[in-house]
């Protein structure tokens, strides 16, 4: 498998506002020995037990495993919104453990986007000023060809001045999609994106996030259960235990659904 970590980079890597983007091929994210403990003694649960992967820059990653694998715990370690018991965890060269929170906080803002099954829309404002309100809210403005870039490629368009409770399901996610790429961020951290939606939105939102990565040189990293949705992945890492025990590339829903029998998923 190819999750062997790069070497550990100098001290006095880039602060997290600094410009510049990981380049492709290179890890935009990275775990390295990350292991997340709960408890102490014998009834200590090992949420992850040593996890070494890297999110490679321009990628399309899916992670899967039944509950209580780990998923969702790696997601959340890498992705700076909870900490490891031991390890690291770096966005671009940047090593996460080294961080206060006040710098902690700049870089998921900076640098990382979040897509949840919950949209977590503000219902008061309109579509447009969700996709900018974290740039609002940051003291920046969004850059306007970029913006109508993002709204072009997840379909949104015709829908920028109705509010959430005048949008489908699948449209408050497209909408929380766009959020997360107007920002431009090194990678985006999708926690069962479309859990909420039915298949007919599911495919959609897939496939936007597909064509954010192949057309826009996203990053994604996407949490899922759903052989369908690991499909649209360009590799899945599957967890059990907290450890990663098979790796896929050029996934299929049916090759992923088979490799989860052979597990034992």
């Amino acid at each position: 498998m190819s999750t062997t970590p790069t070497a550990t980079p100098p001290t006095g890597s880039p602060v997290a506002s600094e410009p510049g983007r990981t380049p492709a091929g290179a890890p935009a994210a990275r775990a390295v020995d990350a292991a997340k403990h709960y408890g102490f003694g014998d009834t200590a649960v090992r949420a992850l037990d040593g996890v070494n992967v890297d999110f490679v820059a321009g990628q399309y990653t899916a992670i899967m495993g039944p509950s209580g694998s780990g998923k969702s715990t790696l997601m959340h370690c890498v992705a700076g919104l909870d900490s490891l018991t031991s390890g690291q965890v770096f966005i671009g060269e940047v090593d996460l453990g080294t961080l206060d929170d006040k710098r902690l906080t700049r870089l998921r803002r900076d640098r990382v986007g979040f897509i949840f099954q919950a949209f977590n829309l503000v219902p008061t404002l309109t579509a447009e000023e969700n996709i900018t309100l974290p740039a609002t809210l940051a003291g920046r403005t969004t850059d306007a060809s970029w913006l109508d870039q993002v709204v072009s490629t997840v379909g949104l368009a015709d829908r920028l001045s109705h509010r959430p409770s005048e949008l489908s399901g699948g449209q408050q996610q497209r909408v929380a999609v766009a959020r997360a790429l107007a920002q431009r961020p090194e990678i985006i951290f999708a926690d069962e994106p479309t859990g909420n939606l039915d298949s007919r939105a599911s495919a959609e939102i897939l496939g936007f996030m597909q064509e954010a990565v192949r057309e826009l040189g996203q990053t994604v990293v996407m949490v899922t259960h759903d052989p369908a949705a690991a499909g649209y992945a360009d590799r899945v890492l599957f967890l059990a235990d907290g450890r990663i025990v098979d790796e896929m590339a050029e996934p299929t829903a049916d090759s992923v659904l088979d490799r989860m029998k052979q597990i034992g998923y």
